[in-house]
């Protein structure tokens, strides 16, 4: 390829799935936004983009799981279980399991630790990978579609603008996305782990 013609766009045309899978495995929201956006400018269909999404969800999470289940003895995974997020996500478990597991990718920074968290526990794997594959569907649906009519919306207000401003609006909007969504997050985590407590009487 012409060194003239190695450009963003050309980029996301011939990579831009494969970057949601890989984003939306190892990142989260932020790269399944992104390809509801591209989706939006026609760099790929709006059902590949969602499609990507989920199945990296999918397969990150029951890797997370699977190293839980079978793989409890290594380092990465003993660090995580003595976060405090760790405990929180076992007594969430105990009380409300289905809910949890169908849950916890929409509730920031559960994303990893649940998982693993849920392979410790004595969650049969085929419920799981059921939950999972539900939850990582409406999860991929979810936020590929706020992308793309995000998109939609800064073409209706701003006309075509050129890809790159197009990327910046959106990662400045994400960002105040997901900080509001931090502190609303632990907010309902507080409240939700006090009363799983109550319920426990711990």
């Amino acid at each position: 390829m012409p060194f003239e013609h190695f450009s963003l766009e050309t980029l996301i045309s011939q990579y831009g799935v494969l970057a949601v899978f890989l984003g939306a495995a190892f990142e989260g929201e932020t790269a399944v936004f992104l390809g509801g956006v591209f989706a939006h400018r026609h760099f790929m269909t709006w059902w590949e983009a969602a499609t990507a999404a989920a199945l990296g969800s999918f397969a990150a999470d029951q890797a997370w799981f699977l190293a839980g289940r079978y793989a409890n003895r290594l380092a990465l995974v003993q660090r995580f279980l003595k976060t405090d997020t760790a405990q929180k996500v076992n007594q969430l478990l105990e009380t409300h399991p289905t809910v949890f597991i169908l849950a916890f990718r929409f509730i920031y920074g559960m994303r990893t630790v649940s998982p693993i968290a849920i392979g410790l526990s004595s969650v049969p794997v085929t419920r799981f990978v059921i939950l999972n594959f539900i939850a990582a569907i409406v999860w991929a649906v979810l936020i590929t579609t706020i992308g793309y009519l995000f998109g939609n919306a800064v073409e209706m207000l701003f006309g075509r603008l050129r890809l790159h401003v197009h990327l910046v609006i959106a990662i400045v909007v994400i960002a105040v996305v997901v900080a509001v969504s931090a502190f609303v997050s632990r907010r309902y985590l507080a409240a939700l782990y006090r009363s799983a407590s109550q319920g426990s009487g711990k």
